[in-house]
This record gives C-alpha cells, structure tokens and sequence, in this order.
C-alpha cells in the first residue's frame, strides 16, 4: 500500500492544480453534446449479435449483459437466452429473446487508468490525465484479476460514470517462481509441464524453461505465448 501512496504522489501534481483540472474537465464534459449522447443514445441490433459486457436498455432498465447463448427449440425454432445484470440493482435476470429481434443497445465509455496498488478486494485505479483516484472491486477484472500490479495500465467500462466491467492488457510479462527443472538426457520429455508464476497463477509452460525465467503470459487463457526480451 505504501508503495501505491508513493506512486500517486509521483503521478498526482499539487492539490490546486488537481482541482482546477477536475473544475475544467467537469465544465468541458458537462457542456459537451458528445459526452450526453455517448452515455444516452444507442442502437438497434439484432438478439443475435449481442456479446457478454454489451449494455442494453429493456422496459426502461439498463442492463448488462453477463452470458448469451444461441439456442435451438426443434420445431419452435431458435432463440437467444441471455442472462443480465441490472446496472442500477446488480439484481440478475434472465430473458429470452428471438434471434431477429431488435434490441436497444446503450454507448458506454471506454478510459484508461494505472493501477496505484490492490488491497484485499479493491483495485486503486488513477485517471492518468485528470488524476482522478477511483476504487473499483477486484470482481470486476473477473479472474484477470491476478494479474493486477503496480503501474499497469488497466481500461474500465463505463456507464453514467459506473464502472460496469474492467480488463488488463492482453499480454502481460510474469516471472516462474517454481517448476520442475529443465530435464537432461530424457527421451521422452513431455511437450509442457506446470509452472507457478510470481502472482499465484499455475500455467502450463514448454519443459525447457527454469524458475527465475520471465515469460510473456495471454490474460485471456493463461496460456504461454512465449519468453519476454
């Protein structure tokens, strides 16, 4: 944590000018038509297309939506079954819906942070441009979560200045803190073996490979994607 407090010192400029900068960009978005229509306006698509973090609006709720599924009925035809999360409530439901059927989806916005530090279930995020500090649930990086580490740039999902869903960068750099040492004189030698990395995360690595090393991990399906320079 002190660590976090020490780099939002190095980052953050002197309280006054955070202020005048929280004033300005207050006023700028406020006044600005774009960032009204970004959070409000939205567009009809078909059931079909519809993704999980995509927002929806539905009988006057905004929801998100955590799972989609194609699914087929037989004779009664296909429909999509969609589990949501109401962004107001957290409250989930699940709909059904035909596959052609239009949907409202809601604009969210997109911003970049750095990650300051975590603490037990918190992420301390800072707004690189405004320096704005925001505390965000871990549970919102899902199980990318583990890779959270200082400095990181990190991008949240917002929606009328909610963080609905988080994400790390796609590729990150990890060290192997344990695994099997490399095996010499072995004909056999199995094409992968288990390696735990500095985070706690156990990911399956190529047998030549030693602890120490520093390997270049995919966030999306803790796979190996190879060693980092």
């Amino acid at each position: 944590m002190k660590k976090g407090v020490q780099l939002a010192k190095r980052l953050s400029p002197s309280l006054s000018t955070i202020l005048n900068l929280n004033a300005s960009t207050h006023s700028l978005l406020s006044s600005s038509p774009w960032w009204s229509a970004s959070q409000h306006r939205g567009v009809k698509v078909n059931a079909i297309h519809l993704r999980p973090g995509n927002v929806i609006e539905k009988s006057g709720r905004v929801y998100q939506i955590v799972e989609s599924e194609h699914k087929q009925r037989g004779r009664g035809g296909a429909l999509m079954q969609v589990e949501l999360r109401d962004v107001d409530n957290g409250n989930k439901v699940s709909l059904r819906f035909g596959p052609e059927e239009p949907v409202e989806r809601v604009f969210v916005e997109e911003k970049s942070f750095t990650c300051l530090y975590t603490e037990k279930n918190t992420a301390f995020l800072i707004e690189p441009e405004t320096f704005d500090q925001l505390q965000v649930p871990l549970d919102l990086f899902g199980k990318s979560a583990a890779y959270l580490k200082e400095e990181m740039k990190v991008t949240l999902q917002l929606y009328d200045g909610r963080p609905l869903t988080a994400s790390v960068p796609k590729r990150v750099t990890c060290t192997i803190k344990e695994t099997q040492a490399p095996m010499k004189g072995v004909s056999a030698t199995p094409r992968y073996k288990k390696a735990l990395l500095d985070n706690g995360v156990t990911v399956q690595v190529p047998p030549y490979l030693d602890t120490g090393e520093e390997i270049i991990i995919s966030t999306e399906d803790d796979s190996y994607l190879g060693r980092a320079n």
